[in-house]
C-alpha cells in the first residue's frame, strides 16, 4: 500500500498516460526542455447535448477544467493543441477559445487535417498558431440545426452570434474583419452552401494563420518561449522534472 506522497513507478506512469490518452486525448511530456502537455481537439466539438457513439467527439467538459489546471500548474510551461475538427457546437467552441487566449502559459496549436468552422477561433486563439500544407480551413456563417423559428429575432440572433466569431477571430490574428467576412459570406465555392475552404498557405497569406508549419516547429516554438521564461526566472524546467 502507498500513501499519495509516493512516487509513481514507471510502469505506472506509462500506464496512467495511456489512459489520459484514450480518455481525454491528452499527454504531458517531460523533458530537460520543459514539461508540455499536450492536447487534442478532434471530431466534432460536442456542446450541450451528447452525440451518439458513431461521432468522434471532444468534450468541453474535458478540455476546460484541463486548461484550468495547466493554467494552474508550477510543472507545466508549455501547451500544445493539436486539432482536427469538423467544428460543432459554437458556444462550446468559443468557450474553450477563450480560456486559451486568457492563458499565460504558452500556448501554440497546430492544424492537421482540418480546423473547419468553430475550429479557427480554437486555432487563433493559441499564442502561436501554425497549419500543416495539406491542412484545410472552412469558414462559413453560423448555422443551426433542428427546428428554427422564421422571425427577425431569430435571424438577429444568428446575426449576433456571427458577430462574436468575427470579432474573436480577427483580434487573435492578423486577418482584417473585411476580409474575413469576404470569405465567410462567399458564394459559388461550397456546394450547398455559403463560404470559403482554404488550405495552409493561403490561410497564412491572408493572415488568418501564423505561418506553415508541422510538429517540429511547434514544439521549437514553445521550447523557445520556455527558454525565454527561464530566463526572466518563471518556472526553471530544470528545477520542476522530478
Amino acid at each position: 500500500m502507498s500513501d499519495g506522497n509516493t512516487p509513481k513507478k514507471e510502469p505506472e506512469v506509462q500506464e496512467q498516460r495511456r489512459e489520459d490518452i484514450v480518455e481525454t486525448g491528452s499527454v504531458v511530456t517531460k523533458t530537460k526542455k520543459g514539461n508540455i502537455h499536450c492536447i487534442t481537439i478532434a471530431g466534432q466539438i460536442e456542446g450541450h447535448n451528447i452525440l451518439s457513439s458513431e461521432h468522434k467527439s471532444t468534450k468541453y467538459e474535458h478540455i476546460c477544467p484541463q486548461l484550468a489546471a495547466i493554467e494552474e500548474s508550477e510543472d507545466i510551461h508549455g501547451l500544445l493543441i493539436l486539432l482536427n475538427t469538423v467544428g460543432g457546437d459554437v458556444e462550446a467552441g468559443l468557450a474553450i477559445a477563450e480560456l486559451i487566449s486568457g492563458m499565460k502559459t504558452p500556448t501554440v496549436s497546430l492544424i492537421l487535417g482540418g480546423g473547419h468552422s468553430i475550429g479557427v477561433p480554437l486555432a487563433v486563439a493559441a499564442h502561436r498558431s501554425l497549419i500543416a500544407p495539406s491542412a484545410a480551413i472552412t469558414i462559413h456563417p453560423v448555422r443551426m440545426s433542428g427546428v428554427v423559428v422564421g422571425a427577425p429575432q431569430t435571424f438577429n440572433y444568428f446575426e449576433r452570434v456571427q458577430e462574436r466569431i468575427i470579432k474573436f477571430v480577427t483580434k487573435n490574428s492578423k486577418i482584417s474583419e473585411e476580409t474575413f467576412r469576404e470569405y465567410m459570406l462567399k458564394t459559388g465555392e461550397l456546394a450547398t452552401d455559403v463560404g470559403s475552404v482554404i488550405y495552409g498557405e493561403e490561410a497564412v497569406n491572408i493572415g488568418l494563420i501564423d505561418s506553415l508549419g508541422g510538429l517540429s516547429d511547434a514544439l521549437e516554438y514553445l521550447h523557445e518561449r520556455i527558454r525565454e521564461n527561464r530566463g526572466n526566472g518563471e518556472n526553471n524546467p530544470e528545477n520542476n522534472n522530478g
